[in-house]
């Protein structure tokens, strides 16, 4: 066991960032961009899947190419919180196009929440943002043998694309919502930003500063063994993918600066506009699958002999509905629709909300 970072965790995990999301801390407090760029940034905010572990570098076959990696137990680390296991690496035999061919079909990401995670809405408002700004939809597992489970971990952690089986999202007390709508975007398929095959151009990896044996969590995603083909024309600095510049600092001197020396932060606040237009075209508007547009597709009806939780989706009278983390349910919108569509309900129609005592 190796101690990283242990005391400037321990600051970050004190804070809360400002923004959109809600912290996985129970206490919110008001700070400055200055102070959650220089204390956050230096802290958790870098995702790693065990960050006070080090484990026994190794070289693995993925994509039919030789990738630098962390093994820590039984799992392979790649970038700090990929995970991979035996079975991924044996079903990824051949280089992909773009930065993951494991992707959901009919754009539907199935999931379920350990029951004892702590602070469950961040997986709820994380789901929550996906589902405003892109085609996916998040519905609670039932049956369905492949589907993302979040579950307390060790750090903030996620395999790469669909497994075809269950797959973890792990969520450590620190990991807070934005931590996790990055893991969402490994598990939809999202590599990290600087891991791009054109990275050079905008940024330069400062190796001298990498804490020793972690400088492989700085290769692109064509030295990791995929095609590395871009979504957008240039990087995006504003990508929730992104490492900060203090990722991995072996010394508190930046790992990655802009070719003009400039630092920067990674932020973790919403899907920036290059993550969404990515998204778009691994999972168009139109399903993507073949499995049409009908925002209901796949959603059991709602039932009074059922308990749900927060984030759950079920069909009542024709409409979609998503339960709230308090009591009720919000209408999202009449079966046959799609996401974006514009239709909305009726006035004159039954509202879940006058049957359920949820």
């Amino acid at each position: 066991m190796k101690t990283i970072f242990k005391g400037v965790l321990l600051g970050a995990l004190a804070l809360t960032t400002s923004g959109v999301f809600i912290s996985c801390e129970n206490e919110q407090s008001e700070i400055s961009e200055e102070q959650n760029l220089e204390t956050i940034e230096k802290g958790f905010l870098t995702e790693q899947a065990y960050p006070e572990t080090t484990g026994e570098i190794v070289t693995i076959q993925l994509n039919g190419q030789s990738v630098t990696a962390e093994k820590i137990g039984d799992k392979y680390i790649v970038s700090g919180d990929m995970i991979f296991t035996e079975k991924d690496l044996a079903s990824m035999n051949g280089k992909s196009t773009g930065r993951t061919t494991r992707r959901w079909p009919n754009n539907t990401v199935y999931y379920d929440i350990e029951s004892s995670l702590p602070n469950q809405r961040r997986v709820t408002d994380a789901i929550a943002e996906w589902e405003a700004k892109t085609a996916l939809r998040f519905v609670r597992r039932t049956n369905q043998s492949a589907y993302v489970y979040f579950r307390r971990g060790n750090g903030c952690s996620s395999s790469v694309g669909r497994t075809g089986r269950r797959q973890n999202i792990n969520l450590a007390n620190g990991c807070s919502t934005g931590n996790t709508v990055h893991e969402i975007g490994h598990a939809v398929g999202l590599w990290h930003e600087q891991s791009r095959k054109d990275r050079n151009q905008y940024i330069t990896i400062n190796f001298q500063n990498i804490q020793s044996g972690r400088e492989f969590n700085f290769q692109t995603y064509q030295q990791q063994g995929t095609d590395g083909n871009e979504y957008t024309n240039e990087l995006d600095f504003n990508s929730i993918m992104l490492y900060g510049s203090f990722a991995f600092s072996a010394n508190g001197q930046p790992t990655i600066v802009k070719n003009n020396g400039a630092t920067f932060s990674g932020q973790r606040r919403a899907l920036s506009s290059g993550d969404i237009a990515g998204i778009k075209i691994m999972y168009p508007g139109d399903g993507g699958g073949g499995g049409g547009n009908d925002i209901c597709e796949g959603v059991a009806p709602w039932s009074s002999s059922q308990s749900y939780q927060a984030g759950d989706l079920v069909t009542y009278q024709g409409f979609l509905y998503r339960k709230r983390s308090g009591r009720g349910w919000d209408r999202i919108g009449p079966c046959g629709s799609s996401r974006d569509s514009g239709k909305s309900a009726a006035d004159n129609t039954s509202d879940l909300n006058d049957v359920s005592n949820d």
